[in-house]
């Protein structure tokens, strides 16, 4: 039941791929240090207290989630610049986008008494509209407390990724995450995976930090979770991670919404935070490329 493949943070991002690609999880142990955990569960603990329980079997009824956490939680955003982390995510899709951007942030605590989650792709948000050769997502489970087999460790199906999208796992092909806090757990989109029962007297805590492509619609709603006055107060990094950042040439602009003869218009969205004198942005993708990505 824990035979995942697990690598030490010392590991290289190509040993790290390599895993992800072949079985569509792996855990990285110890990436980040009791110290930087304990802070996030500092700057979550007040809102899980008064968090309410899900309402259906799948976000379980003894399971509590708060969202929001680029908000919410410095420690979170810590965690989703984390530069491994990232250096993954970027080499694992870059071949499906010009720029990958944070999609979904849900601090999960599994109560003593909640049932298995039932196995999912978490690909499904988008429908069936994706052809299945285009990996969609880059997805972390950060433990912030121990992650065991009785206390409810996510469940994960390796290999299931190359499956067909009917088949179903035998019970001795689904694994546990099995982690330490400060350990990382990274799948894909495509990979079966689901929360665990817990069997145990303790909560279990984990932090899930998404990523996605930058042309898909992300999960959270960032702009609303993140609004430009609380974004504001972030680093140009994580203003860009969360979407505030064109994805390509014109790819998320806006134009304010101001009188006639006011203002500029096709604004990248760097612009909301950026000194006006400062002069204008480079853009990841020129009008030349636009045009000859339209023609392949």
């Amino acid at each position: 039941m824990t035979d995942l493949v697990h690598l030490s943070a010392r590991e290289s991002t190509s040993e790290i791929l390599a895993a992800l690609n072949r079985e569509g999880a792996v855990i990285v142990d110890s990436l980040v240090t009791q110290a930087e955990i304990d802070v996030v569960s500092r700057d979550l603990t007040p809102y899980l207290d008064r968090a309410r329980a899900g309402g259906d079997e799948f976000g379980g009824f003894q399971t509590t989630r708060v969202g929001a956490l680029m908000a919410r939680s410095v420690g979170c955003r810590e965690l989703a610049l984390q530069s491994k982390v990232n250096a993954v995510c970027e080499e694992y899709l870059k071949p499906y986008c010009d720029r990958y951007q944070l999609h979904f942030t849900q601090a999960v605590q599994i109560g003593p008494g909640q049932g298995e989650q039932a196995l999912h792709r978490d690909r499904g948000v988008w429908g069936q509209y994706l052809n299945r050769s285009i990996e969609t997502q880059f997805s972390t489970v950060w433990a912030i407390t121990d992650f065991t087999i009785k206390n409810g460790a996510t469940q994960i199906v390796p290999g299931s990724h190359l499956w067909e999208a009917d088949r179903a796992p035998e019970p001795n092909e689904i694994k546990s995450a099995v982690m330490k806090p400060g350990s990382v757990l990274f799948y894909n989109g495509s990979v079966l995976h689901g929360g665990g029962a817990n069997e145990s007297e303790q909560k279990r805590l984990g932090v899930h930090l998404h990523y996605t492509l930058g042309w898909l619609r992300q999960e959270e709603n960032q702009y609303l979770s993140c609004p430009p006055e609380i974004a504001k107060e972030f680093s140009p990094e994580l203003r860009a991670l969360i979407g505030y950042a064109k994805g390509g040439y014109v790819l998320g602009f806006f134009s304010p919404p101001v009188g006639p003869g006011e203002g500029k218009e096709l604004i990248s969205p760097e612009m909301l935070f950026r000194d006006p004198e400062a002069g204008p942005l480079e853009s990841k993708m020129s009008a030349e490329e636009l045009i000859r990505s339209t023609q392949k």
